[in-house]
C-alpha cells in the first residue's frame, strides 16, 4: 500500500493535455530584498490552453506573470517558448502580450487608433494595419465602436478593446492580469463566458491571473494555485476541487470539512466516526465537501458513514443552504442541501467513504 504522500502528489503530477507544450517555466525564483516572492516555480502551458494562476494577495501570481512578460527578471530559473529561451529577450521581442487590470487605453485616441497603435509603432503598411485592426475589432465585436473614444464606452467594451489591442499583434501567448476585477458582478460573469469563448475561437494560449476561485473554475482548462510564492497544486478545475492535494487547496477552493483522523489497520477513526481507507497507518487528514454530506435514507451501507447531529446555523444561498451541524464529541460538519424551512431536531446524515479525500496538512511537504 503506497504512502499517503505518494497518493496525494499523483494529481499534482498529472499529465499535460496531448497538445504540444508552448511555454516552459523552469525553477523560477524571485525575491525583493530579503522577501522571497516566488520559490522554485515550474509549470507548463500547452498550445491553445487556458491556464489560470490563482492565489490570494501576496501569493506571487502577478510577479510570475510579469516575469513571463519580461517586465521583471527572475533571480534564477529559465523560461522557454517553443523550446527556445524566452527570458533572454526584451519584452518587445517576445511574442507575448499583456492585458492589464486598468486596460491602459489612451483616452485621447479612438478605439481604432488604440488597437492600431502597436502596429503603427512597428511601421507596418497602412493596408496591413487596416486589415488586422478590422479583424481584431470584429473578433471582439467592437467594429461599430471603432471611432468612439474610450471614455464613451462601457467598462466591458473597454475590456474588449484592450483584448483587441493585444490580439492584433498576433501573440503566441496572451497574459491577463485580473482584467475583470473592475467590472460589476453581472458584467463580470458575462465577460467570463465571452473571454473563454474568444480564447477558444482564436486558439491562442491564455495565462490568466485572478484571486477569484469561482472565476478560475469557470474559465480554466487548468488551475495553478500559488501559496506564499510556491506552487500548491496544478490540475483541472474538476480535479483540483474533487481531489485537492492539500488542506489549503481544499479550503481555498470552495467549502470543505477537514476531518483529522488516526488510521489503524486500514480504518480511519475520527471521534465516533470510522471508515475504511487506503492510506498508511498513523495520523491523517481528510477533506469532505459539504455537498457530499446528505440526509441518510434506507438501510446502513458498508461504503457509507452514518452520523447524527443538530443544526447550529444555517446560511441561505437561494436554491441551497449551508448548514453547520453539531455531531457531538467536538465534531462539527458543514452540509449543503436544497433549501427548506424545517431543519429541526436531530438529523441523521451520511456520506460515502470515497468522498473523504486524503490531503496533506498545510505545513506538510510533498
Amino acid at each position: 500500500m503506497g504512502s499517503l504522500a505518494d497518493k496525494l502528489t499523483a494529481s499534482q503530477n498529472s499529465a499535460m493535455s496531448p497538445a504540444a507544450t508552448l511555454l516552459d517555466v523552469c525553477n523560477i525564483a524571485k525575491s525583493f530584498g530579503r522577501n522571497p516572492v516566488l520559490k522554485d516555480i515550474s509549470l507548463q502551458v500547452a498550445e491553445g490552453e487556458f491556464l489560470t494562476i490563482l492565489g490570494e494577495s501576496g501569493s506571487g501570481k502577478t510577479t510570475l506573470l510579469r516575469i513571463i512578460a519580461g517586465f521583471e527578471s527572475a533571480d534564477s530559473g529559465e523560461i522557454l517558448m517553443g523550446g527556445e529561451r524566452l527570458d533572454r529577450l526584451p519584452p518587445f521581442h517576445r511574442r507575448v502580450n499583456t492585458v492589464f487590470q486598468s486596460y491602459a487605453l489612451f483616452p485621447h485616441l479612438t478605439v481604432e487608433q488604440n488597437v492600431s497603435y502597436g502596429l503603427r509603432v512597428a511601421k507596418l503598411s497602412r493596408q496591413e494595419i487596416a486589415a488586422r485592426v478590422e479583424q481584431a475589432l470584429k473578433m471582439v465585436k467592437m467594429t461599430a465602436f471603432a471611432q468612439s473614444k474610450p471614455t464613451k464606452i462601457s467598462g466591458g467594451q473597454q475590456q474588449r478593446v484592450a483584448l483587441a489591442r493585444a490580439l492584433v499583434n498576433r501573440p503566441r501567448l496572451l497574459l491577463l492580469d485580473e482584467p475583470l476585477s473592475a467590472l460589476d458582478a453581472n458584467l463580470r460573469r458575462q465577460m467570463q463566458v465571452e473571454l473563454k469563448s474568444l480564447q477558444r475561437e482564436v486558439g491562442i494560449s491564455f495565462v490568466f491571473v485572478t484571486h477569484d476561485q469561482e472565476e478560475a473554475m469557470v474559465m480554466s482548462d487548468r488551475i495553478a494555485l500559488l501559496r506564499h510564492g510556491a506552487l500548491e497544486q496544478i490540475a483541472s478545475p474538476r480535479e483540483i476541487y474533487g481531489r485537492p492535494a492539500t488542506a489549503y487547496t481544499a479550503q481555498f477552493i470552495g467549502h470543505t470539512n477537514l476531518l483529522r483522523a488516526n488510521v489503524k489497520g486500514g480504518i480511519a477513526h475520527c471521534g465516533s466516526l470510522s471508515w475504511p481507507v487506503s492510506v498508511s497507518d498513523g495520523p491523517a487528514l481528510f477533506s469532505l465537501r459539504p455537498e457530499n454530506v446528505r440526509m441518510a435514507a434506507g438501510e446502513r451501507r458498508t461504503d457509507f458513514v452514518r452520523l447524527k447531529g443538530r443544526v447550529l446555523h444555517q446560511a441561505f444561498h437561494g436554491a441551497t443552504e449551508l448548514l453547520q451541524v453539531d455531531c457531538g464529541d467536538g465534531l462539527q460538519i458543514s452540509m449543503r442541501s436544497a433549501s427548506r424551512n424545517d431543519w429541526q431536531g436531530e438529523l441523521e446524515l451520511d456520506f460515502a467513504c470515497a468522498d473523504a479525500i486524503p490531503v496533506r496538512d498545510s505545513g506538510e511537504k510533498a
